[in-house]
């Protein structure tokens, strides 16, 4: 991890530990949030299109889908290396999305799914800066997770000290009504629409949807807090009470998303 500071590699320990079963088992299922990020944001053939915490690289692959030229960067070596095997044509990078490697101006798209939060304003200047006058910038965040029909299963993930709990309500401000417009605004990006998009996470049975969730960025801290047979029961309870006897779990989450523009 280099030149990457300890919260950084704390990302990889995080993110990376089981990099193979959140790419597979996991990210599949928001590849409606990417094409619609994608499709939003206007990438298309010969966009110069940066995925700022691109994880194992789904929206990259799609992206280069289109016809782009696109890059890529995320804290987690592990993750970057599946997203290199997903996209060899991509130039995905290990880094820090609050230093940027960058020239300024060289890119006509950058867009960040779940990646940017309330806490990042310095991330998004760094994404000002890479952009060209004109360019867009896209970004997806949870929307109201206690309205949702998975909230069962955020609740686990949530299961963290209180010190960690503060934290995260930090993290997901970023969704609250013009929280995401202000954070844009302060990073000098004109604010473009607010979107939103149902998609359903889906799991055979319990025990598949434990296994899946324990694997992603944000069970890390629960199961540090709950250990990991602890959290593996709570969570297969949880989503149990929203299995459905020949269809398997179906949980709806609603994402949220804003474009904005950099001042031509």
């Amino acid at each position: 991890m280099g030149g990457l500071s300890m919260a950084w590699q704390e990302v990889d320990i995080g993110w990376g530990r089981c990099a193979p079963e959140a790419a597979y088992l996991f990210e599949n299922m928001h590849w409606r949030e990417y094409a619609h990020i994608l499709e939003q944001a206007g990438v298309s053939r010969g966009t110069r299109h940066l995925d700022i915490a691109c994880g194992s690289g789904l929206a990259i692959q799609l992206a280069h889908e289109r016809g782009a030229s696109v890059s890529g960067l995320d804290a987690s070596a592990r993750l970057v290396a599946i997203a290199r095997a997903r996209t060899p044509a991509a130039a995905i990078h290990v880094g820090d999305m609050f230093h940027l490697q960058f020239d300024d101006h060289s890119f006509d798209v950058v867009t960040s799914c779940r990646g940017i939060w309330g806490n990042c304003l310095e991330a998004l200047r760094e994404a000002r800066r890479v952009l060209r006058p004109g360019g867009t910038i896209a970004l997806s965040f949870w929307g109201h997770q206690k309205k949702m029909q998975a909230y069962p299963l955020f609740a686990v993930l949530g299961c963290t000290n209180q010190a960690q709990r503060q934290n995260t309500t930090s993290i997901v401000k970023i969704g609250l009504p013009g929280a995401a417009e202000q954070l844009m605004a302060e990073a000098g990006i004109t604010v473009g629409p607010r979107t939103s998009l149902k998609l359903h996470w889906e799991f055979p049975n319990a025990a598949y949807a434990a296994q899946a969730l324990a694997s992603i960025g944000p069970a890390y801290l629960a199961i540090e807090h709950l250990g990991m047979a602890t959290f593996l029961d709570t969570m297969q309870a949880a989503a149990a009470s929203l299995y459905v006897e020949g269809i398997g779990i179906r949980a709806e989450v609603e994402l949220q998303f804003l474009m904005g523009t950099v001042p031509a």
